[in-house]
């Protein structure tokens, strides 16, 4: 007659005819015909009837009726053998189908039993039971949540506890809650992102905010506020200047860092000051507000708008607002009446007043080429811009001979302009009288001042460029790109820390005092460090909001192709757009080749498109 075993391998149960029996081990062949060596340690039951079919299935089903809470009642504290417990059960010895569905009824349930050994089980207690079945309760409930707002969301509705959490749910998902769960599998049935499926349910209204959202999520996770102590110092002790000064910039900006003054010598020489907010007078390095400025590092502009580094409060103090005595930091250039070549200068710390805040949008219809033809600039401070002009001329041609100072007379820059949901896109020359005035005497003082720091021995934060790359560091080395000897930035201290940083260590270094950063410190190699990798990421910020904005401009427009030129490869840069993109499966076309891309099915919640290849300019149909 066969004899069958009830054995366990591998944490399951399973069951064979038994074909040679060795003591210590069988050879058991299993119902599919697959033979095995089993230890005879593993085998639980030993039987002859029913056959291993019918076994199985009558097991299975007592094992289904039996309830494993009733087991757990009766089985005592004590450690038990499943037949012990089985013969309890049944009030009788139990027949080999009746102890194996008592064993795998135990094995089944892991929470009401703890395995003690082959065959043997301890009732677990009774605390860690009900945490057990809490626990399962939970997760039946949660269960019945996610599908409860999966279906919710697939039928554009959104979640009354998903209202207070939308920006978590997108920008900092926690993939261990019930509701990040229920967003990534309803995104996965309907094929969307969270934003779009989050957008199809009323959640998000504006892809513009979204993007908007996602970047201070990321970078201003505490928010855009200031919340500190505002302490302002009282800079009215310091010397007033004699001169007049008007800064030069465009009509967004509330950030006045810079402005100038232009004053005739007896000798018919010049004196020509550039003035610099202060903010490192306003505040302390130790400061709440010097905290807040280095965890922001720069503001971040883009297409519409900008976060400054500095509160507002403190920008409104700071800012060379015209009207106003303003504290500022001061280089002045003794230049030369004839060939206005750079004699000498000086800086000092000082207040100024502010005459006039000039905007450029006004001052270029004035202040141009054929102005400059005629001699004469009219309007305002049109001889002293004439000046100006002159000098920014002067120092041009001097850098661009000691070095490799690109010519920017072909560089366009764009302003956006929006309004609404409009957007206008607005070219800018770059090298214009205007733009070549402020830029050389920015580069000047950027320059000088880094010199001075350095032959003085005080520690700087420089920014370099060597085959083509462009570093901060803590070294002065050349900037050739520039032409300039050394580099560091210092006329911005309202937008950028660096130029703070440079600014504290020039008022320290004029006024004879201690520095706050010491040569080679291991703190202002950081701060450069976390610079250039903020003002990195804000940069990319803002190509990406002027990526989203020409998009947006396309749909305005019924832009269907634009004209590029190819740089390399498959990129290109559009001919009259801040706009550069990779068009996929483009032609091997040599660089600068103008050409023709399609742009279709744009997606404004991811800022993209899809590209096409549509010919170079000379054989592709016309512009419409």
């Amino acid at each position: 007659m066969n004899q069958y075993v009830f054995y366990e391998e591998e944490g399951s149960f399973k069951t064979g005819s038994v074909l040679a029996d060795a003591g210590a081990s069988l050879q058991v062949e299993a119902q599919s015909g697959k033979r095995s060596k089993v230890k005879a340690a593993n085998v639980l039951l030993r039987f002859e009837a029913p056959a291993l079919a019918e076994f199985a299935a009558q097991s299975e089903r007592l094992s289904s009726e039996i309830e494993a809470d009733f087991l757990w009642q009766v089985c005592g504290a004590d450690e038990f053998g499943f037949e012990a417990l089985a013969r309890d059960y049944f009030g009788h010895a139990p027949a080999a189908i009746e102890a194996a569905a008592v064993a795998i009824k135990l094995h089944a349930s892991p929470m009401y039993f703890y395995k003690k050994g082959k065959g043997r089980y301890r009732a677990a207690p009774e605390e860690n039971l009900k945490a057990a079945l809490a626990s399962i309760e939970k997760k039946k409930r949660q269960a019945e949540l996610v599908a409860q707002w999966v279906d919710e969301l697939r039928h554009d509705r959104l979640p009354q506890s998903f209202a207070l959490q939308v920006n978590t749910l997108l920008f900092k998902p926690d993939r261990n809650t019930i509701e990040v769960k229920a967003l990534e599998q309803a995104c996965t049935e309907a094929g969307l992102s969270p934003a779009k499926l989050l957008a199809r349910c009323g959640a998000l209204k504006s892809h513009h905010d979204y993007h908007i959202d996602r970047f201070l999520a990321e970078h201003f996770p505490e928010g855009r506020d200031y919340r500190g102590v505002l302490a302002l110092r009282d800079n009215g002790p310091l010397p007033l200047s004699a001169a007049e000064a008007f800064s030069i910039d465009d009509s967004g900006t509330t950030e006045v860092d810079d402005a100038f003054s232009v004053m005739r010598q007896d000798n018919g020489d010049w004196r020509i000051g550039v003035h610099i907010a202060a903010p490192a007078l306003a505040f302390a390095r130790d400061s709440e507000l010097e905290a807040f400025a280095v965890q922001r590092m720069s503001t971040v502009y883009y297409p519409g708008g900008k976060i400054t580094m500095l509160p507002e409060a403190v920008i409104e103090r700071c800012s060379l607002a015209e009207r106003h005595e303003c504290a500022v930091l001061s280089m002045y250039l003794d230049v030369d009446g004839r060939d206005f070549t750079v004699r000498g200068s000086h800086s000092t710390i000082e207040r100024i007043h502010i005459a006039a805040n000039l905007r450029i949008e006004t001052l270029e219809q004035r202040f141009h080429a054929a102005a400059l033809a005629t001699g004469c600039i009219a309007g305002p401070f049109g001889d002293a811009l004439m000046v100006l002009w002159r000098l920014a001329t002067q120092l041009k041609a001097q850098r661009s001979n000691g070095g490799q100072g690109a010519d920017e007379g072909e560089r366009v820059d764009y302003s956006f302009k929006i309004d609404g949901e409009r957007v206008e896109i607005v070219p800018r020359q770059r090298g214009n009288p205007v733009d070549l005035s402020v830029s050389e005497l920015m580069i000047f003082v950027n320059a000088e001042w880094g010199k001075l720091l350095a032959e003085n021995g005080v520690a700087a934060i420089y920014r370099t460029q060597a085959n083509f790359k462009t570093r901060m560091g803590l070294e002065a080395l050349p900037h050739a790109g520039l032409g300039v000897a050394q580099y560091a930035w210092s006329s911005s201290p309202l937008r950028r820390y660096v130029d703070l940083a440079n600014q504290r260590q020039l008022v320290a270094l004029i006024s004879r005092e201690a520095a706050p950063f010491a040569r080679r410190s291991p703190e202002l190699f950081e701060l450069a460090r976390r610079f250039e990798i903020a003002y990195d990421a804000y940069n990319e910020f803002q190509r990406g909001m002027e990526r989203y904005w020409v998009l947006r401009y396309f749909e305005q427009q019924g832009t269907t192709q634009f004209a590029a030129s190819v740089i390399r490869d498959d990129l290109v840069r559009a001919e009259t757009l801040p706009f550069v993109v990779r068009v996929p499966g483009m032609p091997a076309q040599p660089a600068k080749t103008r050409v023709w891309i399609g742009v279709s099915d744009i997606d404004f919640w991811e800022a993209s498109a899809t590209y096409t290849f549509l010919g170079a300019i000379a054989d592709a149909i016309q512009s419409p």
